[in-house]
């Protein structure tokens, strides 16, 4: 083959592989569409390739899914904006297909096509475009057309916007609940595009069809649109137009609908503004927390903290704080991790008097639940109640049922209790930490589980960072190397993990004086994975201590090691030695 044709023979492979049998090869050739489109020029491109791949629109999903997404960047290969209209028909094809991923893809690339094109392709080809899918005999072309309006409305003229408003109305009223949905979807971003009068009468009728729509699965996604045409239009009609509509939701007949409006109900409150929240949605949002599915309390639940905020702290505590209680003690475990979640956040927005008073109990109740998710989620949020009651009310409430958590008999309980002590150190202040914790993080150190075994190790470090060396010195060092006899040898191997991270912290002088005696020590151990360890720690401590001690303690050490029968040894010594030089 000539020196000429070679650069054009690998485009050459992928158009044909563009209609091979294997399914690989054909996807391998759509991902590339952009280097075939470059080698074409962009008139082959327009003339050849694009029709090609308007008639290639029966293939399998995944490469179907491939091009939709390949084609929505292709404006740059066609010659620009002015022939992006091009880039229409192959993506229209797509929009019509059964499988729904495949169509959204589309729908995604005509939007960014569409967001780019000029006014006048959009009136000649695009809005032509959108009017065709809304028509479409397939629900799933009707079902594409929702997502294109916002796109298509702002650059019409007069008559075309009446007739897009109309046919999108239609499309709310459709026999097929599957086109019903995507009206409802896409209806905040259509009404984002539209004047305020027409949204006032047009859209609020749309609206109003799909609130009393008969499919829960439509009317829950007219919950998401109340938050968005709230922000749209002014206060007076959001109170007079959405308000009813949300308080109606939240006594839907549906546990569906009503679960959206409890997740919703912040945004909702947004819309609607304070006054409503207060008269309307303060007593719709009580019925959610104490509604009869679990589901929709979990969700009313999680937005407690949020919902609390917008409210002024008498009104929390007179209406929302009653239902709190009853739901810590909530027959579902999920409700009441839900609740533990974000029950601490309501601490600095009801204040002191009323944490102590109210929250306190309850939070003593969540710590001893028998999820122990509910546990989890408290004790990882508890410096939130720290900083608004203090740490002296805190320790002689909280802190006993710290210690029984220490002690957990599940392990993941236990680690975040190890994960939170360091910043409970910092609050508690030394004294009271070497009274009350301090035994319990050496026994972690012995733990049956390795995670919790591996944060005790890090635990004494970040101690050791908060104290300093001297308390260090004092209170773990000689308790984390009385450990290094322990018969069990994994508790040993604890031990080097946690000298090896004490090392850096305590510094040059200290790790020669007692933690290196300790290491050279157990590089004589039976067992060869301490004897491994041992190497490693060696390798970790080499850049600590001074060169010296280096050539006349830690190399003499691992050089006995690199001798040693076993091959795993052998290879740390050797790794380590390398470090030395």
């Amino acid at each position: 083959m000539s020196g000429i044709d070679e650069p054009l023979y690998p485009i050459a492979v992928l158009i044909d592989e563009l209609k091979n049998e294997d399914i690989q090869l054909r996807l391998n050739s759509i991902r590339r569409l952009s280097t075939i489109a470059r080698a074409l020029g962009e008139e082959r491109t327009r003339k050849e390739l694009i029709p090609f791949l308007s008639e290639n629109n029966d293939d399998d999903d995944e490469v179907l899914l491939a091009m939709a997404e390949e084609l929505g960047m292709f404006i740059p290969y066609v010659g620009g904006v002015e022939h992006a209209h091009v880039l229409l028909p192959p993506l229209e094809g797509l929009c019509s297909v059964e499988e729904t991923c495949v169509r959204e893809k589309a729908v995604e690339s005509l939007c960014r096509i569409g967001s780019q094109m000029k006014e006048s392709d959009l009136v000649e080809s695009f809005i032509p475009l959108v009017k065709r899918l809304a028509a479409g005999e397939w629900f799933t072309a009707r079902v594409s057309s929702c997502g294109l309006f916002h796109i298509a409305y702002p650059s019409a003229p007069e008559p075309l916007k009446n007739e897009l408003r109309t046919i999108y109305s239609q499309l709310c009223q459709d026999d097929m609940p599957m086109v019903r949905r995507a009206a409802a979807t896409n209806l905040g971003k259509f009404a984002a595009t539209i004047e305020q009068p027409h949204l006032k009468t047009d859209i609020m009728s749309m609206f109003e069809t799909l609130t009393q729509d008969d499919q829960d699965s439509v009317r829950l996604l007219a919950v998401e649109d109340c938050a968005a045409l709230g922000k749209l239009l002014e206060p007076k009609d959001c109170v007079a137009q959405i308000l009813p509509v949300i308080v109606n939701f939240a006594q839907d007949k549906s546990w569906r609908v009503r679960y959206m409006v409890a997740n919703q109900l912040y945004e909702l409150c947004e819309a609607v503004g304070p006054e409503g929240t207060r008269t309307d949605l303060v007593p719709a949002y009580v019925r959610l927390l104490r509604d009869n599915e679990a589901e929709v309390r979990i969700a009313a639940a999680g937005k407690v903290t949020k919902f609390c905020r917008i409210l002024s702290p008498e009104i929390a505590i007179q209406h929302i704080l009653p239902c709190v209680k009853e739901l810590s003690s909530d027959s579902s475990q999920h409700v009441r991790s839900a609740l533990a979640s974000v029950i601490m956040g309501m601490a600095p927005i009801l204040g002191k008097d009323a944490t102590i008073e109210q929250l306190l109990p309850i939070f003593l109740s969540l710590l001893k639940d028998e999820f122990p998710d509910v546990r989890l989620n408290i004790i990882s949020k508890l410096d939130q109640v720290n900083q608004v009651i203090g740490i002296d009310l805190l320790s002689q409430s909280l802190l006993p049922a710290i210690v029984e958590l220490a002690e957990d008999r599940h392990w993941r309980v236990r680690l975040a209790i190890i994960e939170y002590i360091p910043l409970l150190a910092s609050q508690l202040g030394v004294g009271f930490f070497d009274d009350k914790l301090g035994a319990l993080c050496m026994q972690w150190l012995k733990d049956k589980v390795y995670s919790i075994r591996d944060a005790a190790a890090n635990n004494v470090k970040r101690l050791a960072e908060e104290f300093g060396p001297t308390w260090a010195m004092e209170h773990i060092i000689p308790q984390v190397l009385d450990m290094i006899n322990d018969p069990h040898y994994l508790y040993r191997m604890t031990i080097l993990h946690a000298i090896s991270l004490l090392a850096p912290v305590m510094g040059s002088e200290i790790t020669c004086s007692k933690l290196l005696p300790v290491i050279i020590a157990a590089s004589k151990d039976r067992v060869p994975n301490i004897k491994f360890n041992v190497a490693k720690v060696l390798q970790s401590v080499i850049p600590i201590v001074e060169q010296s001690v280096v050539e006349n303690t830690v190399r003499p050490c691992l050089v006995e090691l690199s001798e040693d029968p076993d091959v795993d040894v052998r290879f740390f010594a050797n790794q380590a030695l390398q470090a030395t030089k």
